[in-house]
């Protein structure tokens, strides 16, 4: 497991290696609790990706990972066992949803962020709630490439325990270029791959195959909710629905823009003249194996 991030006196950090440009930005943010924890933000302008991490006073390791390119976010949560309880390992688990490009700010202009006063502790100026995500599928790691090239290595410890949902792949599908089957084939539900469901007679025509495409997914793949929640469960070995809530305290998901005096004249001239920071809550709830792997959700 990565160590703690630690603050680093220098908060803005620019690497040039094998012609990829990648910046560092080390912040202070303070939680709901009042607890200040370092968290770092990296841009990388070439591979157009942003990753954010930080560690919960808990223990737990969290990295979330934006994939503009692919319209994919992955939340990876590094999570230590209870000793006490007979955890002796500690988990990985990945969240793969897909993800809006108006919802963070842009690789360059995040690359180009500067920091006036590095030691301030930040909290965010707008809190967007909480969002519930049923992850009723398994990705295959080994083929998440069609869906993004950042999920095999950076799940490369959650082989089993890397999540999506229906509405996601849907959505994916209709990138251009995107291959329907083998988003399909990168997935499965609980027991067997989608692929067997799906129809494939109008691969080229994602309006016209919208339909079967729906029925397809939604036929082959059981709900989450068909099990018991772990919370209700008394035996530990017993598979069930686990619930993690993990929450991205601060985070620029957007930018401000200012006008202009134009020394009388009518027309005025917007600027760029800072950021919009945010902070969201994720409750994700997928199968658990057993219980014992969900001792959090009690």
């Amino acid at each position: 497991m990565k160590k703690f991030v630690k603050s680093i006196g220098i908060f803005l950090v620019l690497f040039y290696s094998c012609g990829i440009s990648t910046t560092l930005l080390s912040i202070n943010v303070k939680n709901q609790g009042g607890d200040v924890f370092p968290e770092t933000i990296i841009s990388n302008v070439t591979e157009d990706i942003i990753t954010l991490e930080f560690q919960r006073s808990d223990g737990t390791l969290v990295t979330q990972l934006i994939d503009f390119r692919n319209e994919v976010q992955i939340i990876r949560a590094v999570i230590l066992g209870e000793v006490e309880r007979g955890q002796t390992q500690l988990q990985v688990m990945c969240f793969v949803n897909h993800f809006s490009k108006l919802d963070f700010i842009s690789s360059d202009a995040m690359s180009k962020l500067r920091q006036k006063n590095p030691g301030t502790v930040r909290v965010a100026e707008e809190d967007r709630g909480y969002t519930n995500y049923t992850m009723n599928l398994f990705i295959d790691i080994n083929k998440s490439l069609v869906i993004s090239k950042h999920i095999s290595t950076f799940c490369s410890e959650a082989a089993e325990s890397t999540f999506t949902r229906n509405q996601d792949l849907k959505l994916w599908i209709q990138r251009p270029g995107t291959s329907e089957s083998l988003i399909m084939t990168a997935v499965r539900n609980f027991t067997l791959p989608v692929i067997q469901n799906y129809n494939f007679n109008s691969t080229n025509n994602i309006n016209n195959n919208n339909n079967t495409l729906n029925n397809s997914i939604s036929t082959s793949t059981p709900k989450i909710n068909s099990i018991n929640k772990c919370a209700d469960t008394s035996n530990l070995s017993v598979a069930c629905s686990c619930s993690l809530e993990l929450c991205i305290g601060w985070y620029p998901c957007g930018l401000k823009f200012c006008k202009s005096k134009n020394d009388g004249k009518k027309v005025v001239s917007p600027y760029r003249c800072g950021i919009k920071t945010c902070k969201k809550y994720y409750i994700f709830s997928y199968q658990a194996k057993m219980k014992q792997n969900c001792l959090w959700d009690e």
